[in-house]
């Protein structure tokens, strides 16, 4: 599974296929197409054209919480928020096959993750981030440090975790040595997507 993750930006179509793009070109290899705001009609334009881009560009392609959609233009999966549809039923639309990642912030969240179970978890916010409304409450470092202790405490394997929230390129190496499994980034890559190749270099 990749180590790193694009989550698209942008107020209009336009705006997110051009993001998308820019992360294709630059080398990202697992896209995540998030766009809260839009209206269901655009947003399925934008998911089909941007799961014919990741197939092109050989990139995974995940559609933030709609299962439905994801099914219909046969996306790799699905990022699923503690509100969203459960893992479980979007599991029976979806298939065995499909990639479903679901959102946690605290160790319950991260344990209910673990058995439900979803194939990758996004663990966050490490800071505030603009990108986002109604934030949950900051982790930093030390959040995702007793996080991880606590599940090993438990004697549960440590499942795939994907920082998320304010990523930045020098976060990457700390994260890891924590024991997160990769990050998912949004602004960093939106205003720099060459810092794609940056990011792939600090990953183990």
């Amino acid at each position: 599974m990749e180590k790193l993750q694009y989550i698209s930006q942008g107020s209009t179509r336009e705006e997110q296929e051009l993001n998308i793009r820019n992360a294709l070109d630059n080398g990202i290899k697992w896209l995540q197409i998030r766009w809260k705001n839009a209206h269901e009609n655009e947003f399925f334009q934008l998911c089909e054209t941007s799961k014919k881009l990741c197939s092109e560009y050989q990139a995974v392609c995940i559609i933030n919480d709609h299962v439905q959609m994801a099914k219909e233009i046969d996306a790799d999966g699905v990022h699923l928020g503690l509100k969203d549809m459960s893992i479980e039923i979007a599991r029976h639309v979806l298939g065995k096959n499909k990639i479903i990642g679901g959102t946690a912030n605290t160790l319950s969240d991260v344990l209910q993750r673990i058995n439900e179970p979803c194939d990758y978890i996004g663990l966050g916010p490490l800071r505030f981030t603009a990108t986002k409304e109604k934030l949950s409450p900051i982790l930093g470092f030390e959040g995702y440090q007793d996080i991880i202790k606590n599940v090993k405490d438990k004697s549960i394997a440590i499942p795939k975790i994907y920082a998320i929230g304010g990523v930045v390129l020098a976060d990457i190496k700390p994260l890891q040595q924590i024991g997160i499994y990769g990050a998912a980034v949004s602004g960093e890559i939106t205003s720099q997507p060459y810092v794609i190749s940056e990011f792939k270099k600090e990953m183990i």
